[in-house]
């Protein structure tokens, strides 16, 4: 099979769909071609050199990539004038936003055969092809380094001949994978955190990092609807809202950082952090709003912009992984590989989709011209 890896063209995507170890691990049988585009892994420090001594092919034309390539990675979906490029019976693999109708039909119309990776089950047997998880533990271990960063002060207490200098107070909202890491990552720079979660497991977790739960009393019947089977958060009911708005005030009024990941899959980002909660805070206080690209959990966030309201930092970069992207890259490029090789025989390399296993079928979301799994 011909595998091409074209270099992303969405604004401020830095991240490259495989590296030089997968490209060996994908020609050391002689079944498969790997194309990669002239400076695809320039922005995630891989040079063309690194991906040629490991066995690809660099083409300059993207057209001629698109045009011999059987097999397509991605980080993002085509933009119209990329999927022109592509083969009609192209197999396509990427982030391809799923919730995003037209999209999906755009691909569907070409003849492509696209799987989303964002629509990866969550069962231990995917684990290792789980993008989602990833991406959103490097976002997490960085949304902590930028606030850090922004933050004029120490994160943690510091006893000096000058006198004590306080431990920052961090609550992170939602405590996914993303979450987790900004906990782990604030705890080793030596703040004190706090996190919430409106699923009652999350506790556990979060207790094992050392930082302090804060949660909601729930009835018996919204604790058995908080979670979604896949895991995700599960949008909660109006008075459940009201109660979670008034103990997030209280603690975000008390913290000096948050840091929000909150995200309900093909839903608006709930609205966590208020106006009226961001002028109670702090001079000076940062808010890291992970969810700005669903609309954020704080609507005063603004996309791929770090601005002050009311004397509160507000940090809205949606691409997080994309500030890491050679670990980023180095990982989604595995995550692809493993996936990839669910439907490539290991001897003959030839592809087949076995729409009878339950991650094949999960993230197919078009083929043979029709949309299969509609969002």
């Amino acid at each position: 099979m011909h595998i091409g890896i074209p270099a992303e063209i969405r604004a401020g995507e830095t991240r490259v769909a495989t590296t030089p170890e997968i490209v060996k691990k994908f020609t050391a049988k002689g079944t498969h071609v790997v194309l990669v585009q002239a400076g695809a892994g320039a922005s995630a420090s891989i040079p063309d050199s690194a991906y040629h001594d490991a066995g690809a092919t660099i083409v300059t034309d993207v057209a001629a990539l698109y045009s011999q390539s059987e097999i397509i990675l991605k980080v993002r979906g085509p933009e119209s004038d990329e999927l022109a490029m592509m083969r009609r019976d192209a197999v396509l693999l990427g982030l391809l936003s799923p919730h995003q109708v037209e999209g999906i039909e755009a691909l569907a119309k070409h003849g492509l055969t696209a799987f989303s990776m964002e629509k990866l089950p969550r069962i231990s047997r995917a684990q290792s092809m789980d993008v989602l998880s990833s991406q959103a533990n490097i976002a997490g271990y960085k949304a902590v380094l930028m606030a850090a960063n922004i933050y004029q002060r120490f994160f943690p207490m510091l006893m000096t001949a000058a006198g004590t200098v306080k431990a920052a107070r961090v609550l992170v909202l939602g405590a996914g994978v993303a979450g987790l890491q900004a906990i782990a990552t604030a705890k080793r720079l030596g703040a004190v955190v706090e996190a919430f979660d409106v699923r009652p497991a999350a506790k556990e977790q979060v207790e094992s990092l050392g930082a302090k739960f804060v949660e909601v009393p729930l009835s018996d019947e919204e604790k058995t609807t908080a979670e979604t089977a896949g895991g995700y958060a599960r949008e909660m009911s109006d008075d459940y809202k009201r109660r979670q708005g008034e103990l997030v005030h209280q603690r975000a009024i008390a913290a000096d950082i948050i840091i929000t990941t909150a995200l309900i899959p093909g839903r608006p980002a709930p609205v966590l952090i208020k106006q009226e909660t961001v002028q109670s805070m702090k001079p000076g206080s940062v808010i890291v709003d992970m969810a700005v690209e669903a609309g954020g959990n704080c609507p005063l966030s603004e996309l791929d912009k770090i601005i002050v309201k009311h004397g509160v930092h507000l940090i809205g970069i949606a691409n997080l992984p994309g500030l890491v992207a050679a670990d980023s890259s180095t990982l989604y490029a595995r995550n692809l590989m493993n996936f990839l090789n669910l439907m490539l025989d290991p001897e003959t390399g030839e592809f087949k989709v076995n729409r009878e296993d339950e991650i094949i079928a999960g993230t197919l979301v078009c083929i043979d011209g029709e949309i299969v799994n509609k969002v």
